[in-house]
């Protein structure tokens, strides 16, 4: 008979989903309960969620994960979540307006104009973040300007994770490393930056108690207990952003590796012990207390893909085959030599991100002939993605002082071969799967296994809850003619056209010119 307190359970809660997994002590999930999550686009580029849809999914992930086995065996339980995604909230813990999401571009102007409101190097070196429009910061300066009545009424301003935390204990608390995506966070102290809030008219008593990743935040409520069918009581751990969990859930806790996850933006995270700041990437709290992460964004992964798919390869979805349309594309692009027949893209179909961050900056695409067919585009979009990964892992190693050799690779991309393999030979490292699929949520078990005192600390609760797959290597011959391609033409696209691609967003986006109907 199992001992009751052998197993934790995690909360990821994402973009587009909410898991809830029960995770044992070597780290093998033995119970997972989903939900989906609704995403709201009320004006094209703007997306928002309902914020009580975050608890409504959650409590319904729980009570299937705990339906399926003794709730009483929990130790504790973690959450980690979408990063830079918050709400406001009035005195009664109610949303006032939908949640504004992390890819959420309504905040152009207001990226614009920070270097004369505060200074956009001051803001990089306080919060380790390039001015840029993913953080939270931004959009409330857009509330400031375009709903101050309802920004001015809110009793609290939190993320994701104070959002849940509060549905299960009643108690306003977050991690740093949830709250630190948002913009606003001394990463020297780990404490809200009251320069920023002043300068900028920020009200401090709207912003939660921050608290080390791995804390006891408090225990599960009554209330919260009966919707989810955690037992009242059980421990609740601070997490952190699901970037950070996702390298602790990949076991990246030591220099010389990355994770590099896969999914709607493509994500690549360093360990560093000290604290660091550059324009190559953006500087996050670690899950490990007081130690950073080091992390390159790449808006458009997987996100990119998925729009292909959708706006060129329906017509595969009726096809008769026990394959999925993005494995029929795979297929027909694994027929396709490197370099796509001269087809070339930068993935920047949701702005720019490291190293240039430019939110004004669109995707790239050239050399199109009469030969090229859907499966060249596909094959250009995961090369293209793999050249702008190499772009910035460049930018890391350098502020780094060392190499990095290996990428462990998770997310929705870490199943395809053919994209594993492209990474391998455009980067010249070795890419090594995780042995989970689900390593986001895993490193938030890890948080929960700590706190529940099975392990003394965050990195020998990871070297023992996870495991790798086989590694791709790269093949010396493409290897060779990728980085050719890399230095001679990838690397100077994208500073050959940003005057213009500036001007084009410029111009259609003010006053782009409603179609005429011809009669």
């Amino acid at each position: 008979m199992a001992q009751r307190g052998d197993l934790v359970i995690a909360v990821d809660s994402s973009t587009t989903a909410c898991k809830a997994i029960v995770w044992d002590r070597a780290g093998r999930a033995v119970a997972e309960g989903r939900a989906s999550l609704a995403l709201l686009t009320p004006q094209p580029g703007r997306y928002e969620q309902r914020a009580a849809d975050w608890w409504t999914a959650t409590a319904q992930a729980l009570r299937s994960a705990t339906a399926q086995l003794d709730a009483h065996r929990l130790s504790a339980i973690c959450v980690t979540h979408q990063r830079e995604t918050f709400v406001l909230v009035d005195a009664a813990g109610q949303a006032l307006r939908d949640a504004i999401l992390w890819l959420d571009e309504r905040s152009f102007a207001q990226v614009a104009a920070m270097d004369g409101r505060f200074g956009a190097q001051r803001i990089h070196q306080i919060t380790g973040k390039p001015v840029a429009m993913t953080p939270s910061l931004y959009k409330i300066l857009w509330l400031q300007e375009h709903e101050p009545d309802v920004l001015r009424h809110a009793s609290k301003i939190v993320d994701v994770h104070a959002w849940l935390v509060h549905r299960l204990t009643g108690v306003w608390r977050t991690s740093w490393a949830c709250a630190d995506p948002m913009g606003l966070v001394d990463m020297r102290s780990f404490a809200w930056s009251d320069e920023l809030l002043a300068t900028l008219s920020l009200d401090p008593a709207q912003y939660v108690e921050l608290a080390p990743p791995g804390a006891i935040l408090g225990a599960v409520a009554e209330a919260a207990a009966q919707a989810t069918g955690l037992p009242t009581g059980l421990p609740v751990v601070a997490g952190a952003g699901d970037g950070q969990s996702a390298g602790l859930g990949a076991n990246v806790t030591q220099p010389g590796q990355a994770y590099l996850n896969l999914g709607t933006a493509v994500v690549s995270g360093a360990h560093a012990e000290e604290y660091a700041y550059d324009r190559a990437f953006r500087t996050l709290a670690s899950p490990i207390a007081s130690a950073y992460t080091l992390e390159t964004l790449i808006r458009g992964g997987t996100f990119t893909v998925n729009w292909f798919v959708e706006h060129f390869a329906h017509d595969l979805k009726g096809v008769a085959l026990p394959l999925s349309v993005e494995e029929l594309l795979e297929a027909g692009a694994c027929k396709v030599p490197p370099g796509a027949l001269g087809l070339l893209l930068t993935p920047y179909w949701n702005g720019a991100a490291s190293l240039y961050w430019d939110g004004t900056a669109s995707g790239i695409t050239v050399g199109w002939t009469g030969a090229h067919r859907r499966e060249h585009f596909y094959r250009a979009l995961l090369e293209g993605i793999a050249f702008e990964q190499r772009l910035a892992t460049e930018g890391v190693e350098a502020a780094l002082g060392h190499p990095i050799a290996e990428y462990i690779v998770l997310g929705g991309g870490a199943r395809s071969e053919l994209w594993c393999q492209i990474i391998a030979d455009v980067t010249g490292k070795r890419v090594t799967p995780t042995g989970s699929s689900e390593a986001t949520c895993l490193g938030a078990g890890i948080l929960a296994a700590v706190a529940a005192g099975w392990y003394p600390d965050a990195r020998q609760a990871a070297a023992a809850m996870t495991r790798l797959g086989t590694s791709f290597t790269p093949q010396p011959e493409v290897q060779q003619f990728y980085d050719r391609l890399y230095r001679e033409v990838y690397q100077t696209l994208y500073p050959a056209l940003r005057t213009a691609l500036t001007r084009l967003a410029e111009l259609t986006r003010q006053s782009c010119p409603s179609p005429t109907a011809e009669g």
